[in-house]
């Protein structure tokens, strides 16, 4: 578990910066006594909800961001207790059988972010890669209750770049190592199986929703052989994780993980609409959908909020459940 001085040293860090009112509405949240370890499950819960709220009406810029964007993200995941001799424990074993494919795709993470590059190393990322195959490996030997995780991991391609927010947020490579973990197993389990079937359902609900949102450019796309799975996979399998800069990432992400990462097939959508002017007058528009534009999270996240409100309630609740709940999307 983080130590309360651990808290008490970052409470400290924003107390003693410039201080706005939105610094103390999300300040009185995430450190309401100075230590947060100690909250009973009604009170996290409360902190959650208040959260959702403050980042929906009031969101910190990025300034804030790096004092209060780590704790935010483990209270929304739930990743608040981080004991540190397991994690070291895993990251002192050997090699794992998937060192190799680890190796061989964290080299190329995010590689023209420059600002990314500087603070994350990748042996970071291969560490907390290894720590996390070598953590499921022991669950596989001595599996928990079936109704408490129902899935079984491994390392997949494009763990590495779900990683890396977590590894540029967080104080820590061990905190990143939980908050990864919880994101992981938790919240989005189906994304990273071998037949990456979350992401195979989020792909077919985008058509599903784009369908409903904006009929136009639905037709017009598939007048051109052009389904979800052809130009949104990226986006859909990184949580848009994909598409730079990565400060608009983690606003995004700031989002996601408060509301559900589910809703991310909107997010798609909602950089599709931004841009549909261009696409509906191009003959070849697989020619910009190959690259989506630069991301702007705030204008995202508010079109995605228009767009929650034309889904018809059955459609939404498999949005929201697809990352974690099998089966939801229609035959």
């Amino acid at each position: 578990m983080i130590s309360p001085s651990t808290e008490s040293d970052l409470m400290a860090t924003v107390l003693n910066s410039t201080v706005t009112p939105r610094t103390l509405s999300f300040s009185s949240i995430l450190w309401p006594s100075g230590q947060a370890a100690k909250r009973t499950e009604d009170e996290i819960d409360q902190a959650h909800k208040a959260l959702r709220y403050l980042i929906l009406t009031d969101p910190y810029d990025e300034e804030e961001a790096s004092q209060l964007r780590s704790t935010t993200w483990k209270i929304l995941l739930g990743a608040l207790d981080c004991p540190a001799d397991y994690y070291f424990e895993l990251v002192s074993r050997p090699q794992s059988s998937w060192y190799g494919k680890i190796r061989n795709d964290t080299f190329r993470t995010l590689a023209t972010d420059s600002t990314f590059k500087k603070r994350v190393h990748e042996d970071m990322l291969v560490r907390l890669l290894e720590g996390f195959v070598w953590r499921s490996h022991d669950l596989s030997e001595n599996p928990p209750d079936i109704r408490e995780r129902p899935y079984d991991f491994t390392y997949v391609q494009g763990m590495n770049v779900l990683a890396a927010p977590f590894l540029y947020t967080m104080p820590s490579e061990l905190e990143a190592f939980y908050a990864f973990t919880r994101f992981i197993e938790f919240h989005c389990p189906l994304y990273v199986q071998p037949t990456l079937e979350g992401v195979h359902q989020g792909l077919k609900l985008l058509d599903e929703c784009l369908k409903i949102v904006d009929r136009p450019l639905f037709d017009y796309l598939r007048s051109k052989n052009l389904a979800a799975e052809i130009y949104a996979f990226p986006s859909v399998l990184t949580f848009c994780a994909c598409t730079e800069p990565l400060d608009q990432v983690l606003q995004l992400w700031d989002y996601l993980l408060a509301f559900g990462v589910g809703l991310n097939v909107l997010c798609v959508i909602s950089q599709l609409y931004m841009m549909r002017d261009r696409v509906l007058t191009h003959p070849s528009p697989m020619a910009i959908l190959r690259k989506f534009p630069t991301l702007e999270a705030r204008k995202v996240i508010m079109l995605t909020n228009v767009f929650i409100r034309e889904l018809p309630k059955e459609l939404y609740d498999k949005l929201v459940r697809h990352p974690f709940e099998s089966h939801t999307t229609s035959k």
